[in-house]
């Protein structure tokens, strides 16, 4: 109804009120109008002069009816007037659904919001946004078959036949959906069907999908009513920052996090192809900064839509769940990575320099044990070609030498005795698995990696802390904006430059060849360690293939940490599985991808050699 049709209905329902209102005062004063002609009551006749004038109680009774009459006539009108003025009110606003009884959903219902994560730009990772819930009052409906019909149209994981039985089981309230689309409720508003309502609430969107899903974790619904939705962490840093995102008074400051999106996106995308290249099982990546500890990236395949997230397994390996965090929570043997550990050991301990020679002779036996090479090894090399080759035999010999308690303290050292204290629900309380019985076998075998499983992150860790100048640091992924935060040193500087050298040589000239990424001046050591039957022993053709890596070299700021699991190389006239065929190159590419969004040029083989930038100032501070 437009204004001015209103405006002048209510003007005719005016008049008409006026009307009633005069006949009724003309009618107590007993005052009749007749063509113009004013007569007297007592004078008054019935139908022309045949009948005589009414008198006394006639007069008074008909004078009490025509005030009833006029009385019962302005209510009706009035009547009309209000119910006339309602509707007009009502056309000119915007449908909305009624209330949900709050006692058939909660004692309380509030709008819950939950603060915003974003990457270290500023780039909105997760955040609140409006949204809708839908529910139904089945005995208000006129129809619940055809209403469950409908809906089944519109929703597909709907099943028509059971929704209709609940609707006519004698409930008054029942849930539909918990979020539903613009869109869908649109389609189910057009339905126009009397007992289903819409409900406002808030609904955890991530916009980048899947790309930082096991970083970001999810949420889940914790409380909820048609009008509010409180939710909790359910995994990754929703998990961990939990009570400080659903803090009100944070609720406008955003978690910002270490992460930078456009080199996670790039990483994840290098290592789903390394993935699906060679065949692996599952694939995981991290690239931290090797002064501050801040988590650049971090990936893990197979992943999910945190948009959508997995219920948890019920059986089977909790690694092959899309939920496991192979880089932050899976703790496997990392093989011949930890040879830079054992030349750090090494120099250390005085037993030997980058060009003293060690005895590579193979077999080495000890306590009935045979440990041998992946290939033929000539049976003397200098330190630096026993971790370039990867001879597990010189290794062993270096950590033996050395002894088994200068090993540990290197290690606890390195953070190999703890959790990393990573900010991630997943992560909270994993620490490497060592031997109960720290054997003279153990001292050896350790020495190339078998008979210790650590996470990933607690190898990237222990690298940078090899490139960095020798500091301890701690992984994290909150914003620090590249600040150094060092712990102790726990190698001397020359010793890190010594090793940085040597990764290196690895690349130029070693197993991990097929990392390089020319320019950017890539060190790094391959790993390849066959997994452990879990009625024991070692499977010979199930292997994690791992690289760990740093760059630039010769003054490093990032380390890259890539594993493949059971991956197969099928490139060449026989199946290769070992990491400088398959982790390394793959290593490389995503380093290749990721430098320049670091901020790093190509620069090539220009750079000074030398203790690191951050290293230098520590030192002309005297620490």
């Amino acid at each position: 109804m437009s204004g001015e049709a209103e405006g002048g209905a209510m003007r005719r329902m005016a008049r008409s009120v006026a009307g009633v209102i005069a006949a009724r005062e003309n009618a107590i004063r007993g005052v009749a109008i007749d063509d113009g002609a004013v007569i007297a009551a007592d004078a008054t006749w019935d139908e022309g002069t045949a009948r005589a004038p009414l008198t006394g109680d006639a007069l008074d009774h008909r004078r009490r009816a025509q005030w009833r009459l006029g009385l019962l006539s302005a209510v009706f009108v009035l009547a009309f007037t209000v119910l006339g003025g309602r509707v007009a009110l009502l056309a000119s606003e915007d449908p909305r659904e009624p209330d949900v009884n709050a006692a058939q959903l909660s004692s309380s219902a509030p709008v819950v919001s939950r603060a915003t994560i974003v990457d270290r730009e500023g780039r909105v990772l997760a955040a609140n946004l409006p949204a809708w819930s839908l529910y139904a009052h089945p005995k208000e409906m006129d129809d619940p078959a055809g209403a469950a019909r409908s809906l089944a149209e519109i929703f597909p994981d709907i099943d028509a036949d059971a929704t209709a039985r609940r609707f006519a089981d004698g409930r008054s309230f029942m849930w539909i959906k918990r979020s539903i689309t613009p869109e869908q409720r649109q389609a189910v508003h057009d339905l126009g069907r009397p007992g289903l309502y819409f409900g406002r609430r808030e609904a955890r969107i991530y916009p980048a999908g899947p790309v930082a899903a096991h970083v970001l974790g999810g949420v889940s619904d914790h409380r909820m009513g048609a009008d509010f939705a409180e939710t909790v962490g359910v995994g990754g840093v929703e998990r961990w920052f939990d009570e400080r995102l659903r803090d009100p008074e944070q609720a406008g400051a955003p978690l910002r996090l270490s992460l930078d999106l456009t080199v996670q996106a790039a990483f994840r995308q290098v290592l789903e192809a390394g993935m699906e290249r060679f065949e692996a099982k599952g694939v995981a990546g991290i690239v931290m900064d090797v002064r501050s500890g801040e988590v650049a990236a971090m990936v893990s395949l197979p992943d999910f839509d945190p948009n959508d997230r997995p219920r948890p397994p019920t059986s089977g390996e909790p690694e092959d769940s899309p939920l496991f965090n192979r880089s932050a929570q899976g703790r496997y043997e990392l093989g011949s990575t930890f040879k830079v550990f054992t030349a750090a050991l090494a120099m250390e301990s005085g037993v030997a320099g980058p060009d003293t020679l060690v005895n590579t002779q193979a077999p080495l036996r000890i306590g009935g044990r045979r440990i041998g090479e992946a290939h033929p090894m000539p049976p003397l090399m200098t330190l630096t070609d026993t971790i370039a080759r990867s001879s597990n035999v010189g290794s062993a010999r270096i950590a033996m030498a050395a002894g088994a308690e200068r090993q540990q303290s290197l290690l606890k050292a390195l953070g190999f005795f703890e959790p990393t204290g990573i900010e991630l629900a997943e992560a909270d309380g994993i620490a490497p698995l060592r031997p109960q019985r720290w054997t003279e076998l153990s001292t050896a075998t350790i020495a190339f990696g078998h008979g210790l499983s650590a996470t990933q992150t607690h190898l990237a860790a222990g690298i940078a802390a090899v490139a960095n100048g020798g500091y301890r640091v701690r992984p994290t992924l909150l914003a620090r904006d590249g600040a150094p935060q060092l712990g102790e040193q726990v190698i001397s500087a020359e010793t890190s430059l010594a090793l940085r050298r040597i990764m290196r040589t690895v690349v130029s000239d070693g197993t991990g060849r097929k990392a390089e990424a020319p320019g950017y001046e890539v060190g790094g050591k391959t790993g390849t360690a066959e997994k452990p039957k879990p009625t024991g022993g070692y499977y010979k053709k199930k292997v994690i293939a791992t690289f760990s890596g740093i760059f630039p070299a010769s003054n490093p700021r990032y380390v890259v940490v890539v594993s493949l699991d059971e991956p197969i190389d099928r490139s060449g006239p026989i199946l290769r599985r070992t990491a400088g065929w398959t982790a390394a190159p793959v290593a490389g590419e995503a380093i290749r991808r990721i430098a320049p969004l670091l901020g790093l040029r190509p620069d090539g083989a220009g750079r000074p050699w030398g203790q690191p930038q951050i290293g230098a100032q520590l030192a002309a501070n005297g620490r």
